[in-house]
């Protein structure tokens, strides 16, 4: 199966069309990724029986025409949980962990008929931007195996841009389907803050955690995305408004004729590297070109949101992390005396330093003599943040800018540097600070990698943000350009 060449519409008139079986579609998908992923490394447990047994049931049910899901592989990051299925969040706490239930997103696409083919690596419980903090292996970036495919979603984006799978699902708290996507040049959706249930996502940061689909093209993003988001009473955090049919508003008469654009000068500043301003500059001049108007903007308070940022989010999983204490589920040591000891023997050999690093960060944060010093003036920015996006997004249809300041940067660089590691998230982290939906699709290359760009909306508003993309997509061909696999691109 070439998922180069195919896309979700494609693979469904195919099987409608009984040009293949759900089975043979899962066989050779299965073939791509025992092909490629020795070399990529994206996944961490596949789900090869259990894929193979629904794929022979649905071909003897037969193809829901009117259902474009139904029978496509799609692969899930490793810190959704999955009935039955091997849900670690690429932590040593959790090796042996096995749900026994689906998160709602998977409940939602097993409703239609989606076929898990396994669980893609990640940075351990989210935490880093280019999945080498994973306990288990380090994935590679799919057009070049010497640099990193950023993170936390590294597994799913380098699994979607090696044509492992044609889709995967990933989850964002300070940028992680974004940078990744930009990363390797496909495209990744974090939805608005309550857009999609997180019941059932292994927390981080609850305030700033969501779910999303990564994929190759804007509108198979948008397919995915109406199919897992819409309110869930089990999560208090989701919305009630009514989802789209994003998909349905892409077409040929979709334009951004008459939209207004802003371009903040923060997202074009010292740090950014010049040949993804250059892509930037280039994509606002093509949306210029298509119709649209492009303005300078200013978000003031953009370069505090890092400091902000790993304060609030570092409190919040020191709290959720607690929960892994070596008594009701996850690794526990062996060698103790005491129940102190149990706790801290447990999370010490089940965390990795990232993850201590971050509990330790945001204990401090949180405690008596310094929350308000720390916690609550990181609260206190957030709102700036969020007035600076709301004043912009006022006279603005969306924001536009890069993903990331640089392009891929190669495997071990910058792992020893945390600071180095955090300021890579600059310009993802606001969004996720404010709720906002925020998309990256591929907008150029840099010494053969991939340059992503960020579009930014409204809350509520990623019908505009597919209606942007899809257009400059149509209008460009860096969507087609596809990886020669660890080679020169």
């Amino acid at each position: 199966m070439n998922y180069f060449g195919q896309d979700l519409t494609t693979l469904h008139d195919d099987l409608v069309n009984k040009k293949i079986t759900v089975t043979d579609l899962v066989k050779a998908t299965f073939d791509n990724i025992d092909a490629t992923d020795p070399e990529v490394n994206a996944f961490l447990n596949l789900n090869r029986e259990a894929a193979l047994a629904k794929a022979a049931e649905l071909d003897e049910k037969g193809i829901d025409a009117d259902n474009v899901l139904s029978g496509i592989p799609l692969a899930i990051k490793d810190n959704i949980v999955t009935k039955g299925l091997t849900t670690t969040a690429a932590s040593k706490m959790l090796e042996n962990f096995v749900p026994v239930y689906d998160a709602t997103v998977m409940q939602r696409l097993n409703a239609k008929d989606v076929i898990n083919v396994g669980k893609t690596n990640m940075d351990e419980f989210a935490m880093g931007g280019s999945t080498e903090n994973s306990a288990f292996k380090i994935t590679k970036n799919a057009w070049d195996h010497e640099v990193v495919p950023g993170g936390s979603s590294g597994g799913s984006a380098a699994a979607v841009a090696a044509g492992e799978v044609v889709a995967t699902l990933g989850s964002d708290t300070g940028g992680s389907i974004r940078q990744p996507a930009s990363f390797n040049g496909i495209v990744g959706m974090k939805p608005t803050y309550g857009r999609i249930s997180r019941w059932g996502l292994i927390a981080f940061g609850s305030s700033l955690d969501e779910i999303g689909p990564m994929t190759r093209t804007v509108k198979d993003n948008a397919i995915l995305l109406s199919a897992i988001a819409g309110h869930d009473e089990r999560d208090l955090t989701t919305s009630t408004k009514d989802v789209p049919d994003f998909a349905a508003e892409l077409n040929d008469q979709t334009s951004v004729k008459g939209m207004k654009i802003g371009l903040p000068k923060e997202f074009l500043g010292e740090g950014v590297d010049q040949d993804v301003k250059d892509a930037i500059l280039a994509a606002a001049d093509k949306y210029r070109e298509l119709g649209a108007t492009v303005d300078e903007v200013s978000l003031p308070h953009n370069k505090y949101g890092v400091a902000a940022y790993y304060i609030i989010a570092s409190s919040e999983a020191s709290s959720n992390l607690q929960r892994f204490d070596g008594i009701r589920y996850g690794h526990r040591a062996q060698d103790v005396k005491n129940l102190e000891d149990v706790y801290v023997k447990s999370r010490t050999e089940g965390f990795g330093d990232e993850v201590k690093r971050r509990i330790m960060l945001g204990t401090f944060s949180l405690s008596a003599g310094f929350y308000d010093a720390y916690f609550k003036k990181a609260a206190q920015v957030r709102t700036l943040i969020i007035n600076d996006f709301k004043a912009v997004l006022k006279d603005h249809d969306f924001i536009m800018g890069p993903v990331a300041p640089t392009p891929a940067y190669k495997i071990g660089e910058d792992i020893s540097d945390p600071m180095t590691m955090y300021m890579n998230d600059i310009l993802t982290i606001p969004v996720n600070l404010a709720g906002l939906p925020g998309m990256s699709i591929p907008a150029g290359f840099s010494n053969g990698l991939p340059v992503g760009m960020q579009l930014i909306g409204r809350p509520f508003d990623e019908s505009t943000l597919y209606k942007a993309g899809y257009v400059f997509e149509q209008a460009t061909d860096f969507h087609n350009q596809t990886p020669n696999q660890g080679g020169q691109n």
